[in-house]
Formats: C-alpha cells, sequence, structure tokens
C-alpha cells in the first residue's frame, strides 16, 4: 500500500495529536496527496486543520470507512478500546486497513487490539512518541514502531521527517513497541522529580534556580534542561486558558502502567514510585489541568515554599482558581469528576 495514493484519517486532537496531524497536513498538501481527514470528540478542535486544508468527519466510524490508513492519539486505554469496537462493530469492511496507536497504553491493550483487527483482516501498529508538545510541534518526536514490516514501511515515510525525526523499529510484535514507551517513561518521570528536586534545593540553599538550571542544561542535555524550564518559567501549572503540555492525570496512568508490569516481572522501581506520590499528591491539590511535571509544587510544598512559584499567576492559591481549574477539567470521567470535586471542597474549606 503506497502511503501517498491512501486516505489517511486521524482521530484525537489534544495537545500532542493536533500538532502530529498538523504536521501530517502540511506534508500531504505539500506532496499534492489527498487531504487529511479528522476526528475527534469536541470537533472545533480540529478548526486549525480545516484551515490547512483537512476533511472533518464527525463519526469515526465513517473516517474507518473513508480510510486506508488510520491515527489514533488518545489519553488512555479505554478511549483505544471505545474506539476500536466501534470500528469493528461499524459493519464497514476493515480488510487490508492499517490501524496505527500513537498513545501511551499498556501492552495488553495493545495484544488485544491487534488481535481483534487481525480477525477482520485489518492490521495495527503500536507508534506511540518520546517528545512534548513543543517537539510535536516542530516535528521532531522520537517513533518507537512496531507490527507486521509490511504495513510499518507503507506508514514510515508519513512519520519520518514529517511528525518525527527518529523511528525505533521494534520489530513485528507490537507489544515490544508499548514496552518501550513505558520504559522511558520510568527515564522521563524519574527525571523531572530529580531536577526538581535539585532545583528545590538550589532555591533553598541560596545557589538560585537560574546557576541550576544553566548545569542542568549543560551537563545533562538538553531533555533536562527543557523539564528544568518547565519549573522556572511557571509551566507546571499552566494558565488557566492553556492547556498542559502534557497532563499530571496522564503521565500518573503512564507511571501506573510502569509500575504494574514491573510488579508482574518482579522489578522494583523505588524511584518512579516517588514521582507517581509527587504527581497524585499535585493533582490533590491544585487539580487536573496541572502538567505533568507539576510534583515540583510538591517538592516545594515539602521545603517551606509556596506550590506556586514566583512565574505563576500571583491569585492561583485561591480557591477561585482552584474551583476553574477542576471545572475545566471535570469532564474528563467519573473519576477525574470525583477527584475534581473533592479538591473543590478541599479548597473551600481551606480558605475558610
Amino acid at each position: 500500500m503506497a502511503a501517498s495514493a491512501t486516505q489517511i484519517g486521524w482521530y484525537g486532537l489534544g495537545s500532542m495529536g493536533l500538532a502530529m496531524a498538523t504536521n501530517l497536513q502540511r506534508h500531504l498538501a505539500a506532496k499534492k496527496a489527498v487531504n487529511l481527514i479528522y476526528s475527534n470528540r469536541t470537533m472545533s478542535r480540529g478548526d486549525p486543520l480545516k484551515a490547512l486544508g483537512a476533511v472533518p468527519e464527525s463519526s469515526f466510524e465513517k473516517l474507518v470507512g473513508r480510510c486506508g490508513i488510520i491515527f489514533t492519539m488518545v489519553s488512555d486505554d479505554t478511549v483505544l478500546k471505545n474506539l476500536i469496537s466501534s470500528a469493528l462493530n461499524s459493519g464497514e469492511s476493515l480488510s487490508s486497513k492499517i490501524f496505527v496507536d500513537c498513545s501511551t497504553v499498556h501492552p495488553d491493550t495493545i495484544c488485544a487490539t491487534a488481535s481483534q483487527l487481525k480477525e477482520k483482516d485489518a492490521v495495527f501498529l503500536s507508534a506511540p512518541v518520546f517528545g512534548g508538545n513543543p517537539i510535536a510541534v516542530a516535528g521532531k518526536l522520537v517513533f518507537a514502531i512496531g507490527g507486521p514490516k509490511e504495513a510499518s514501511e507503507a506508514v514510515k515515510p508519513l512519520i519520518q521527517d514529517v511528525m518525527g525525526r527518529k523511528i525505533i523499529d521494534c520489530g513485528e510484535e507490537a507489544t515490544k513497541s508499548s514496552l518501550l514507551k513505558i520504559a522511558g517513561n520510568i527515564v522521563t518521570v524519574s527525571l523531572m522529580e530529580a531536577v526538581g528536586e535539585a532545583q528545590v534545593f538550589a532555591e533553598k540553599t541560596g545557589l538560585g534556580t537560574g546557576p541550576m538550571e544553566e548545569l542542568i542544561g549543560d551537563a545533562f542535555g538538553p531533555v533536562a534542561g527543557g523539564y528544568s524550564k518547565r519549573l522556572t518559567t511557571g509551566v507546571y501549572a499552566p494558565p488557566l486558558d492553556s492547556r498542559p503540555g502534557f497532563g499530571v492525570s496522564l503521565s500518573i496512568k503512564d507511571a501506573k502502567h510502569a509500575a504494574a508490569i514491573a510488579k508482574d516481572h518482579g522489578v522494583e522501581l523505588p524511584g518512579l514510585q516517588v514521582a507517581e506520590d509527587n504527581m497524585v499528591a499535585a493533582r490533590e491539590y491544585g487539580g487536573e489541568c496541572l502538567d505533568s511535571s507539576s510534583m515540583y509544587g510538591i517538592l516545594r510544598q515539602r521545603a517551606g515554599l509556596a506550590f506556586w512559584n514566583e512565574k505563576n499567576f500571583k491569585s492561583r492559591d485561591t480557591s477561585e482558581y482552584r474551583i476553574q481549574n477542576h471545572i475545566d477539567f471535570s469532564l474528563l470521567d467519573a473519576r477525574a469528576f470525583m477527584r475534581a470535586l473533592r479538591g473543590v471542597l478541599l479548597s473551600i474549606l481551606h480558605h475558610k
């Protein structure tokens, strides 16, 4: 299947998905290929894509029926399972279609999805990504791809130098790319925790966050340096009218996947557990719209500093901010709503 002659579809327009789909649509337009068809729970999120020539389709089932290659970039396993179930039950022929999931989901979900689609003569590729929103916008993500070789080769031209700078081929087992992504997240989350601890140490001792950030970037590379900037610039708690680069609940989900797999194989991950506990505490304190790096706020509190630093909006530590924060994100799912409600009540009690 030649990708240039195939109708491409995309579902999932969060901060990562929209950036990736935008780069893909620009590539298709430059190649004078058929425009991308996109879908999302909130279709207005795709307006920037529409402006570039992409075609909206509110029904995922119809999108699947119209496309030969379907990319998905969603928040968790449940959303992916629901999408695949809707495709399987749509009545549309799935024969020879390639489904490419770029989300971070458990290998068991990958295995079950690949098996279900194979029964319908469709192919499933797992292609999770490494890198945050700015890297996605720049088209410099690292992809880990796993699944049948012929399908992988058909999809790679849509990824390499389009959405990503590097593709790590994990072979024909789709679960291997999922495992690599989850293992990578152990490094990511643990590194954010370490950078946060170092910056709190620097602030409390009088060293200052500036020299610490310079050292982190120069000695430990641009990834660590980027994490430091997320802290010192206040991005760990973004403005109310913006989305986090990577939401704290998504990062907690990823950490739990890693912890569960490690437990199954008799592996201990103490550093990851510390980071996960701090992310959970941050979410309980500040709400769903915090960034995955918001464990920094908890580290600050434990050192006798305010959760928010001087780069955050000054009124953030009010119940009004927290209530707005929770309301904006409380529709994620039932569990998120209950966490949000609990946070609102705690905020009101805190300010009485």
